[in-house]
């Protein structure tokens, strides 16, 4: 019935099979290759103009874009919802989730790929550099401005004071509530991936000085959904070694 195509390090396909677990919807869990980039195939790209993972299956019919997803699976699945049933309460956690893929998404791409990604693209010649990047359809800009040695010093600052500045005001708004919108939501599971994705790039010293942030993110790693959408290869330090700090 439901069949998520995704990566088991993307942080939107994270997101979704977060929500799923959370909701304990059964669905086909079925990993594309980016190294073989099976996410630009012309049989993807049917399904996803965009060429960026996860599309959800349903019935065969795909849905896209992570944040969609996880609403389309809160209405269609409504046991164990996400959304607040109030219309006002609502919009809020809307406005968390625009804030989230506009601000926090969008930042942890530039350490993420300085950090990680880059590395695929350095070594290879003009020709086959051009031909990667314009097999982009959606992320074609990003990876003209990524070349093969990354985004600048400026760009890489300005993205860790965005995730400053998303950490920050999720710990303002933990105040007086245990979740961002006070029940847990979406916008919860929608930040997740991006503070793992941080700390996975030892980027956690960010948060030390936010004690209700941090109550917020050791009860997250408590459920069960956290447990079950990170399993082993699901971080990119699984993959890249060189990333774990030493012991």
């Amino acid at each position: 019935m439901l069949e998520l195509l995704n990566n088991p390090i993307s942080t939107c396909s994270q997101k979704v099979r977060l929500t799923l677990h959370e909701k304990g919807i059964p669905f086909t869990d079925t990993t594309l290759n980016f190294r073989k980039k099976d996410h630009l195939s012309p049989e993807y790209l049917k399904l996803n103009p965009d060429g960026v993972v996860p599309t959800l299956l349903h019935d065969g019919r795909p849905v896209c874009d992570s944040s969609v997803i996880m609403e389309y699976l809160d209405e269609v699945f409504p046991a164990t919802p996400l959304s607040p049933t109030n219309p006002y309460d609502r919009a809020k956690m809307r406005k968390w989730l625009r804030f989230i893929e506009e601000v926090p998404t969008a930042a942890i791409r530039i350490p993420s790929f300085n950090k990680v990604f880059v590395r695929h693209r350095r070594d290879l010649s003009q020709e086959d550099l051009d031909k990667d990047t314009k097999a982009r359809t959606l992320r074609k800009t990003f990876y003209e401005e990524m070349g093969r040695d990354g985004f600048s010093d400026a760009r890489e600052a300005e993205s860790l004071e965005r995730l400053r500045e998303t950490v920050t005001r999720m710990d303002g708004a933990l105040a007086d509530k245990d979740w961002l919108c006070g029940p847990l939501t979406l916008a919860d599971f929608c930040v997740v991936p991006t503070i793992d994705r941080m700390r996975d790039l030892g980027l956690a010293p960010i948060w030390d000085d936010l004690p209700n942030f941090a109550r917020w993110w050791t009860a997250m790693q408590d459920r069960p959904a956290y447990r079950a959408t990170y399993y082993e290869g699901t971080r990119v330090s699984d993959i890249y070694p060189d990333l774990k700090e030493p012991a």
